[in-house]
């Protein structure tokens, strides 16, 4: 193993016992009887663990504990503790420290909250990796274009994206509205939450409103099931609703209301829940004619249409379309 442990511990015995067991392990330990050391070797070593005991005369596992994630946010922090100072060492694990293990320390127990510690640190690592993959491969840097008019629709998504501005793309079909929306999406603070899409020309008026809110068992003939619904799943996300021009005049009705309240109820339900999600909305639809034909409520396209993105046809970017 590569893994770095460093333990802190006042008692010589205690220390030698540890981390002659640790090192038994595979693991590479680096030890210290004063905390005030164990800050400087935190700072010159690659450490992935530290065990501290929670009580120490020079300073406390608390205070150790404040200044190592002060140092290095990342660093993993395990507390040792006399049983009688539980609710201590639970109080160090509100301000950040992993896990806790009371003395004497068992160490087969040492030993599996090490290794799930492990590869809790392991997957951070990886899932990290995976945003910073997702947000290269749906950011603006994944958008091909050599057109000065795509080059403009960018500069204005890109200068949005990182607000929680409602957002709608118009444009004809296979402009690449999608591909704008996930790049506003995967470029903005929501990024590392959902980014959700639901068709709204896909789908029967009846299905949408389920769809789009959910429903619980029994809400209607066929659901047999409690069943989530787009806003819920996207919840610290975005939710791309593609065709909204589609949607019913009675289901713009709730749409709205969710843009107003930020709540919505499941279908057969009348609990709130919470709509903490940013709507990016898209059309092939002229929605301002269709408000003067009485098929698309005006106060919903204001409540969509904070932030105006209107991609031009491939016919007018023709220098586009040897890279697509």
């Amino acid at each position: 193993m590569d893994n770095t442990i460093l333990v802190v511990e006042d008692e010589s015995v205690q220390l030698e016992s540890i981390a002659g067991f640790l090192s038994k392990q595979g693991y590479r330990v680096l030890k210290s009887s004063r905390p005030q050391r164990a800050l400087e070797i935190a700072g010159e070593e690659a450490v992935d663990i530290v065990l501290s005991d929670f009580r120490m005369p020079e300073m406390s596992g608390v205070e150790l504990l404040s200044a190592l994630k002060h140092r290095n946010p990342g660093i993993e922090v395990i507390i040792m503790t006399a049983f009688g100072s539980v609710e201590s060492a639970i109080e160090a694990m509100k301000l950040g420290a992993v896990d806790y293990i009371t003395k004497p320390v068992d160490l087969h127990q040492l030993q599996i909250m090490i290794r799930n510690t492990l590869e809790r640190k392991q997957l951070i690592s990886e899932n990290r990796l995976l945003r910073t993959q997702l947000s290269e491969r749906f950011g603006f840097q994944g958008i091909v274009s050599q057109s000065s008019a795509m080059d403009q629709v960018l500069n204005i998504a890109g200068r949005v994206a990182s607000s929680n501005a409602a957002v709608l793309i118009t444009g004809e079909t296979g402009t690449g509205k999608e591909l704008v929306a996930k790049a506003v999406h995967f470029s903005g603070s929501r990024r590392d939450k959902p980014f959700i899409v639901v068709n709204c020309a896909a789908l029967p008026e009846t299905l949408l409103e389920s769809e789009l809110f959910g429903h619980e068992k029994g809400a209607f003939t066929g659901a047999d099931r409690m069943r989530r619904g787009r806003f819920e799943i996207a919840q610290g996300g975005t939710l791309f609703i593609d065709e909204v021009g589609e949607i019913p005049l009675s289901l713009q009705v709730k749409l709205l209301r969710v843009l107003q309240e930020k709540t919505f109820e499941r279908v057969g339900s009348s609990t709130p829940l919470e709509a903490d999600v940013r709507i990016v909305a898209a059309t092939n639809r002229d929605l301002e004619s269709m408000i003067r034909q009485g098929s698309f409520r005006a106060d919903l396209y204001y409540r969509l249409n904070v932030v105006s993105i209107r991609i031009p046809p491939l016919r007018g970017r023709r220098e586009d379309i040897p890279p697509l």
